[in-house]
């Protein structure tokens, strides 16, 4: 059997579909990453904050993350993984620890805002972490809720880096400004 290289618009397409299909919007996580930003950036908009989880879905690793993640939720979920780890996964137990390892993972590649946001996401589950987190007798979302943590954890990094750079562009701009007006006033 030979191998077979899966295209990366199917790997896409498969990681979105999954977050679909157990209830997480875009719109959801931008809801997070508006959340988050807003206090730091007053033109802010929610556009913004859409593209930017987009963005971070563009990557291979985050893509990868939710396709394992939501596997093992799913196999729980069937009983279709051996004990300990069925129990383990299935009640989410506290000291289990591969699910943030395998979210944060993904944030390192957005820097220190992202792995400290990530932190405060894991810590205090806002927007659809919450809703994930809390579900009960229901679908498990062991991975899934870490795993949206960490796209909204990396989407407000890179947003954050994007209007700092926009800021000294547009600061930039206004001394290229000062300085040719102050050398045809000289």
């Amino acid at each position: 059997m030979m191998n077979r290289r899966v295209h990366s618009k199917v790997v896409k397409a498969s990681a979105l579909e999954r977050l679909r299909d157990r209830g997480v919007t875009l719109e959801g996580i931008a809801e997070i990453v508006y959340q988050m930003q807003s206090p730091y950036s007053t033109n802010l908009t929610m556009e913004s904050c859409l593209d930017s989880v987009a963005a971070v879905l563009d990557k291979r690793e985050i893509q990868h993350a939710i396709l394992v993640g939501v596997e093992l939720d799913q196999l729980a979920e069937k009983n279709q993984l051996s004990e300990p780890l069925l129990s383990i996964v299935r009640e989410d137990e506290g000291l289990f620890g591969c699910d943030e390892t395998l979210a944060l993972g993904s944030v390192f590649g957005y820097g220190s805002i992202a792995v400290t946001t990530f932190g405060f996401l894991d810590k205090h589950k806002i927007g659809v972490i919450k809703k994930l987190d809390t579900r009960k007798d229901g679908p498990v979302h062991t991975f899934l809720d870490d795993l949206v943590a960490s796209i909204a954890a990396s989407a407000s990094s890179r947003l954050a880096h994007r209007i700092r750079d926009e800021e000294e562009a547009a600061e930039a701009g206004k001394e290229d400004i000062s300085d040719a007006s102050n050398q045809h006033a000289g």
